[in-house]
């Protein structure tokens, strides 16, 4: 029996829970979760080099695969270059008002070796300003900082329009809108749920 191949991609601005959207549908849909930028990192000794995480086939069994990008397309020519690659099946839009994207990003700090992100808001470390693996200091990005938030969302607004108004031309964007992922999170599920069979209820994250 040949495999299912559902393609999709995540798209939202900065800190709005594209990563986490991302791992929960690989725990969800039976697939592992391989961030290529965490590989990019290691080979060059923990650089800032920066990629979201792709979503592969946890076996080689033929079962659906789900493949989201979480992040990307973010301009319409990224848009233009995905589509001689391959035809999206799905697009996954994450509305989150101005205001939580931004208290989100100021209060993010990262561990710049591994890419482990803390926000000190709900995810916190175990002891303030220091990894809690390594126990190397945590650093926050440049564009994490107050004065660089609201420039990077306005940048994202006027770059992502166009791409969402391509999917949503094609009839496949489906948005979803909220100030938490945990609220937003089943309604993603149930979308996907209709789309490729799930290998764990919503109740068992």
């Amino acid at each position: 029996m040949a495999s299912k191949l559902l393609r999709a991609v995540v798209l939202g601005p900065p800190g709005s829970g594209k990563g986490t959207v991302c791992e929960r549908i690989a725990r969800s849909f039976g697939l592992q979760h391989l961030s290529s930028g965490q590989f990019l990192r290691e080979s060059l000794g923990g650089g800032g080099v920066w990629l979201h995480p792709r979503c592969f086939p946890a076996s080689l069994a033929p079962i659906s695969v789900l493949l989201p990008l979480p992040g990307f397309p973010r301009t319409l020519g990224q848009a233009k270059a995905l589509d001689g690659i391959c035809e999206l099946d799905l697009v996954i839009s994450l509305n989150i008002p101005f205001e939580t994207l931004k208290d989100r990003l100021s209060a993010r700090w990262v561990h710049p070796a591994s890419g482990r992100v803390y926000n000190m808001d709900f995810n916190p470390p175990h002891t303030q300003g220091v990894d809690d693996l390594t126990g190397e200091p945590l650093v926050q990005r440049d564009d994490d900082r107050p004065e660089a938030v609201a420039a990077r969302l306005r940048k994202y607004k006027d770059a992502a329009k166009p791409v969402i108004e391509l999917y949503k031309s094609r009839g496949i964007l489906h948005s979803f809108s909220g100030t938490e992922t945990n609220k937003i999170w089943p309604y993603v599920y149930t979308l996907l749920s209709s789309k490729i069979p799930p290998v764990l209820s919503d109740e068992e994250h």
